[in-house]
């Protein structure tokens, strides 16, 4: 008997912990998230493809957010007139918030994409739209230019 009420006292302690997920940030993603159905969901990513982020850059267009780390840039970064490196765990402090053009096009990198497309996904999200992440990130940058292809 000391065994059952043992066993549904953890079982009520259990699925009455007090976890919970924020609801009103689950309502506030819903509606953000709202317009990524079917075809339409490549593009509410706002991905920029390689050959069109170097085009866009020639043309003066872009203003690009480097968010490696220290350890990364030291070893290779990017030069990019007017680019600045702002690593992630840094870029939503009010400072680096108002270093962010309101107009033109605004380009997150990282090495392969996945970490720019999170902070271009949740800058949008407060407000930015008009931040992108380079697809496939600097990795596919490199791969992509060439003596041929540079100029």
């Amino acid at each position: 008997m000391k065994k059952i009420i043992l066993m549904v006292v953890m079982f009520l302690i259990a699925t009455s912990s007090g976890w919970a997920y924020d609801k009103m940030m689950a309502e506030s993603y819903a509606q953000y998230f709202k317009p990524f159905a079917d075809k339409a969901t490549s593009k509410s990513l706002h991905m920029i493809k390689t050959a069109d982020f170097v085009k866009d850059l020639r043309a003066g267009k872009l203003f690009v957010i480097d968010i490696r780390t220290p350890g990364e840039t030291i070893i290779y970064g990017l030069t990019v007139p007017g680019s600045v490196n702002i690593p992630m765990n840094q870029i939503f402090k009010p400072d680096n918030l108002d270093l962010l053009p309101t107009f033109g096009k605004i380009v997150i990198v990282c090495k392969a994409g996945h970490r720019a497309m999170a902070v271009s996904t949740a800058l949008r999200h407060i407000g930015f739209n008009n931040v992108y992440s380079l697809k496939l990130g600097i990795q596919d940058l490199a791969k992509y230019l060439s003596p041929k292809n540079a100029y």
